[in-house]
């Protein structure tokens, strides 16, 4: 669906916004404004990455932004991240995009208290957005969580499915991280261009701050997982070293046992009329000279 936001008289620029687009939606629109059929083939891709590429009449940007919505079992880049196309150029900007983009109906909703003049303020308004979403992810729902998971971990409160939910933040956090990583070109270009302004410094700051953030994310998540593989292998230690105490206690018993089980007819102590108390004896005495060396030794 095709839809004018802006006209150019009122506004010095257009601005059209395009939802679920087909083919069939670039018929004038690539005649008018001479748009390229790589960039409208891309543009109708599901699967593309930021990118900003530069035609003789126009711009072209792939940008990604968060749902409103993710779930905590999404692993893939069109679960993630939702994408928006623009054509740019100092007399038009088209937006195109598939579902519902929140920060987007919030911009066309109140353009004219954020007083965008230029199409150029536009966009880099639309990438500032965008790369908000991202960090509003972290600070509303990834780091809760995994503050959540922190302490399961340490006091030993884990619950089941523990492990597959740390598993799912950290293939979101990979996956955005990719995505941050391609944003740079963008910021940089519209950073050291003529598309430098006061506004593009606030683009900047905000991939600056997103792309600290997520790194010390992605560390803080690595860590977490390498202190819990840790503490769970340390339990299992701990359950050894149980067991094997146990056995080293009745092991000296079990071949007193054993050898006297054997019933052969030449052994004296089984006529003796204290060799039935005289070996409890013996292996109680043994069950204590064990615990008082594993005493002194500090393994109990």
């Amino acid at each position: 669906m095709v839809r004018k936001i802006l006209e150019h008289p009122s506004s010095g620029f257009e601005w059209i916004d395009i939802s679920e687009p087909t083919l069939a939606d670039f018929a004038d629109l690539k005649e008018k404004y001479k748009l390229h059929d790589a960039s409208i083939d891309d543009c109708l891709q599901a699967g593309e990455l930021p990118k900003i590429e530069e035609f003789e009449a126009y711009h072209f940007l792939i940008i990604r932004s968060i749902p409103t919505e993710l779930g905590n079992f999404s692993d893939t880049l069109t679960e993630i991240s939702q994408r928006v196309s623009l054509f740019f150029g100092d007399k038009f900007v088209i937006t195109v995009h598939r579902g519902s983009i929140t920060y987007l109906d919030r911009l066309i909703e109140n353009y004219p208290a954020k007083k965008i003049t230029t199409s150029k303020h536009l966009i880099i308004q639309i990438a500032y957005e965008a790369l908000k979403t991202f960090e509003n992810l972290l600070i509303n729902k990834l780091t809760p969580r995994l503050d959540n998971y922190e302490e399961m971990v340490f006091l030993h409160k884990r619950k089941k499915g523990f492990l597959r939910q740390l598993y799912y933040i950290k293939r979101q956090v990979d996956l955005i991280r990719i995505i941050l990583t391609l944003y740079r070109d963008i910021v940089e270009f519209f950073h050291v261009s003529a598309f430098n302004t006061i506004y593009t410094q606030d683009l900047k700051d905000a991939y600056n701050r997103c792309s600290t953030l997520y790194r010390n994310t992605a560390e803080n998540t690595t860590q977490l997982l390498s202190i819990y593989f840790n503490i769970e292998s340390n339990h299992t230690n701990d359950i050894m070293r149980t067991l094997t105490i146990i056995s080293v206690f009745f092991m000296p018993l079990t071949f007193i046992v054993g050898i006297y089980g054997m019933n052969f007819r030449n052994m004296p102590e089984l006529d003796w009329y204290y060799g039935y108390p005289s070996v409890l004896l013996l292996m109680a005495i043994l069950a204590l000279l064990i615990y008082y060396w594993f005493r002194k030794r500090k393994w109990l």
